[in-house]
């Protein structure tokens, strides 16, 4: 079996020594060639190139956007379940969320673990796990989306990193809390519009998702959609008011260990085949937690078994 390790060596949890321990244990099962990313769309780069050349397993060690690279270089050689590499995930990065959503341990050195027993499986049935995947029309989503102050706290947070500075979960509130009370002061430009019904205006912002949870804070999940899973199709969260109480006891309830997700301004569904949200004005856009620019139109499109994936079985990773 033919492997590809990439590496993202600015991602904020990995190590030299952590990724010469993964890639020593890796050797044992599999042919193992290491690649590190040097630059935004690296790791597109080398996925692409891989699955050109036949690599079996795409094992990705940094953070949820070196992931989005990885698959959508998959995709764009191989195009959606078709016979592309299996992607494999020991995390690397802040938040984590693909992996964990997966059944994926958080602690690299548990993950690793993980990996090699899941890659002695594969030896033994031939057969890799399937997961849904969210086609945006402009690159394909792995497990979120967003347009309104979802993409402005992205935006804000990749702009503090490029300033030098650490991101961590209680950067990612203390921006997100921000952003939240600025946009509480401005006028709802998003209309939703979702399979047969009429379309929704007033919406202030919007999350889709194709996994729960939409993100964690540090160890606690946070949850929007608890019914959406790589299995199903996907969840969408959007609120007609920017009402800081009434938010507040939505955040209550998201962080929840038993989320019962209720407001009169909240608009919420699972397992949506499709989804479109449409703004007056341009707006904040994110894809899996990198900050793609602002737009007027985005759709959002369930496939289903468009990725194969190194990861425990549905029920195991729920």
């Amino acid at each position: 079996m033919r492997a590809v390790l990439i590496v993202n060596p600015n991602a904020t949890s990995t190590t030299p020594a952590g990724r010469d321990l993964l890639a020593h244990a890796l050797e044992s099962r599999v042919k193992l060639t290491v690649a590190h990313t040097d630059h935004r769309g690296h790791a597109i780069e080398i996925a692409r190139d891989a699955t050109r050349g036949g690599v079996d397993v795409l094992i990705v060690h940094g953070g949820d956007g070196t992931v989005n690279e990885v698959v959508n270089g998959i995709l764009a050689e191989a195009g959606p379940a078709n016979a592309g590499p299996a992607v494999g995930v020991v995390p690397g990065g802040s938040a984590n969320v693909f992996a964990r959503a997966l059944g994926i341990s958080p602690d690299p050195l548990q993950a690793t673990n993980q990996l090699v027993d899941l890659l002695s499986l594969h030896r033994r049935t031939r057969s890799w796990r399937r997961i849904g995947l969210m086609n945006c029309h402009e690159r394909w989503g792995v497990f979120t989306a967003g347009m309104g102050v979802d993409g402005d706290v992205v935006a804000a947070v990749e702009a503090q990193r490029s300033k030098g500075r650490p991101v961590t979960a209680s950067r990612y509130v203390r921006v997100a809390i921000r952003e939240v009370l600025a946009s509480a002061r401005k006028e709802a430009t998003l209309t939703l519009h979702l399979p047969g019904r009429e379309p929704v205006p007033g919406v202030h912002f919007a999350f889709v998702s194709n996994s729960s949870p939409w993100t964690y804070a540090n160890a606690r999940p946070v949850w929007t959609n608890p019914g959406t899973t790589f299995e199903t199709g996907l969840g969408v969260f959007a609120t007609t008011s920017m009402n800081v109480w009434a938010n507040l006891g939505l955040v209550r309830q998201m962080l929840s260990r038993k989320p019962r997700l209720d407001a009169k301004h909240l608009i919420r569904d699972d397992d949506l085949p499709w989804l479109k949200v449409t703004s007056d004005t341009p707006v904040a856009c994110q894809i899996d937690g990198d900050y793609v620019g602002e737009r007027e139109a985005m759709e959002f499109t369930a496939v289903a078994d468009a990725l194969a994936v190194v990861a425990p079985p549905p029920a195991a990773s729920r």
